[in-house]
């Protein structure tokens, strides 16, 4: 399931850049979060918009009437056929059937987390995108947030993490459980931070709002013998994203919503350092679409590739799968 970005012959990218030098780039779903893609789009300076197609015409018409020269196309084959990278914003379950059309028109995409519902439709994706020499960059945020920026410099073996990440319910993204709902977030983090391959999973969960999982825990223990501890909710009454991870002599406890924290450092075992974290704030979103055109245009691997992305998919099922064991035993007494 490896993937990495190849360089494409013939000069493909350039050939579908504009008359500016700009990247020509659509949306596919511009809901809740697929908006902001298209805004993004549309400021970054490597980057023209297109334009964009939904389900919902009016919604599409609504937001594209906010941009200059933005289109809405009447299919997702005819955006396709217009841009060079496009970023695909649609419920999970719907990944694969929008994907894999985009891939064979030579589209580079940013497919939205998870890459897929299950393993089988994402190795699909990859190989495709292996076919046509096409970049695919998932969306995990928080590899562009500045707290994770902050932790990929500082944190090394660490020895035990915990995050907890807590949501107001919407009826959007109950499509999927919690897990791959919100706390794929995480996998993604501390499979990226752990840097060892997982040994064991134990999951628990309920459903209180949905049909699906709506709270979950799980530990991951790693070969390295790393430990991580993960909460999620999406039944709360306020938005949390927090993380700490302990190492050697080192304490770090960030928040990545506020993007701020602090560290605290022990000293010949006997003084304790505190020192706050200093972070340069940025949009995520903003960084991570221009990190992604910055891998179209010159051909590199994405920060996020495939690989991390099937990786974190194949923890988050795992996980799923003990709580609806569970919760299917429970239903059965």
């Amino acid at each position: 399931m490896i993937f990495a970005c190849q360089a494409r012959s013939g000069g493909v990218i350039f050939g579908h850049m504009n008359n500016d030098g700009k990247l020509r780039c659509g949306v596919v779903g511009v809901g809740y979060l697929g908006q902001h893609h298209a805004r993004i789009y549309a400021e970054l300076e490597s980057t023209e918009l297109v334009g964009i197609y939904d389900n919902n015409r009016e919604r599409a018409i609504e937001i594209a009437s906010k941009y200059e020269g933005c289109k809405v196309f009447d299919s997702i084959a005819e955006l396709g056929a217009a841009c060079d990278a496009v970023s695909v914003v649609v419920p999970t379950d719907r990944h694969t059937e929008v994907a894999l059309p985009l891939l064979e028109q030579g589209c580079d995409l940013l497919i939205e987390k998870p890459i897929c519902t299950s393993v089988e439709d994402a190795e699909l994706i990859v190989k495709k995108a292996r076919e046509k020499n096409l970049v695919v960059q998932v969306g995990h945020i928080e590899h562009f947030n500045p707290v994770m920026e902050f932790m990929e410099s500082r944190v090394d073996n660490p020895r035990f993490i915990t995050a907890d990440r807590l949501a107001p319910f919407n009826p959007r993204g109950t499509e999927v459980g919690v897990v791959l709902d919100l706390m794929i977030h995480d996998i993604g983090v501390v499979l990226k931070l752990a840097n060892s391959h997982v040994s064991k999973i134990e999951a628990v969960g309920v459903n209180v709002l949905s049909k699906s999982e709506d709270i979950a825990n799980a530990r991951i223990q790693f070969e390295n013998k790393c430990v991580a501890n993960l909460n999620v909710s999406r039944v709360s009454l306020k938005k949390l994203r927090e993380i700490r991870i302990f190492q050697k002599g080192t304490y770090m406890s960030l928040d990545y919503m506020n993007q701020k924290g602090h560290v605290i450092r022990i000293k010949d075992a006997t003084e304790i350092i505190p020192e706050e974290v200093p972070i340069e704030r940025h949009e995520p979103l903003k960084t991570e679409l221009a990190s992604f055109a910055d891998c179209v245009v010159n051909k590199k691997s994405p920060k996020v590739d495939a690989k991390l992305g099937l990786s974190a998919l194949e923890v988050a099922l795992e996980i799923t799968r003990q709580i609806r064991a569970q919760m299917a035993e429970e239903n059965a007494v």
